[in-house]
């Protein structure tokens, strides 16, 4: 089941890739456990408003809130 957790989680772990970081070294540059980010890149983890601040830093992303109204799939 694809949801937002998920598509956060493979976001941060595409990008940590991308810059060649490994989750120990993203973790030492956010000030974020190794197994936070383990969690968060899983999709299993509810990470607060501080720590995905913390980890989109380090990684050149910029986060951007959204609400809306909940698409007739239920894709939420």
């Amino acid at each position: 089941m694809h949801n937002i957790r998920t598509e956060l989680g493979d976001t941060i772990r595409q990008r940590r890739e991308l810059l060649g970081l490994l989750q120990p070294k993203l973790a030492a540059l956010s000030g974020i456990s190794t197994r936070t980010i383990q969690l968060v890149e899983q999709g299993k983890a509810n990470p607060s408003l501080d720590t995905l601040i913390k980890l989109a830093q380090p990684l050149g992303l910029r986060l951007k809130l959204e609400l809306r109204e909940p698409s007739k799939s239920n894709d939420v």
